[in-house]
């Protein structure tokens, strides 16, 4: 596993979930998506896609700020390079 991928990505994660300018459902799958993430029980590849998968839920939210969604889609690709490593 790529240790400064994997916290780039949790960093991200942390500053969608602190961007108030986003709404609260955005936020709040943004910080289960990272306890999922940190959930070390799970394989990495299978704690990547319930990430990936949640996060793009959200992303076809019609209320999500555009400035959100290029951070919810730089997050998933990130996610999809951390789950090939």
């Amino acid at each position: 596993m790529d240790e400064k991928l994997y916290n780039e990505v949790l960093e991200l994660m942390d500053e969608l979930a602190e961007d108030t300018s986003v709404p609260r459902n955005v936020r709040k799958t943004s910080s289960d998506s990272k306890e999922k993430l940190q959930n070390s029980r799970e394989s990495l590849d299978l704690r990547c896609a319930t990430a990936i998968s949640s996060l793009d839920d959200i992303s076809n939210d019609p209320n999500v700020p555009s400035h959100g969604r290029a951070a919810i889609y730089t997050i998933i690709s990130k996610l999809e390079s951390l789950s090939k490593s």
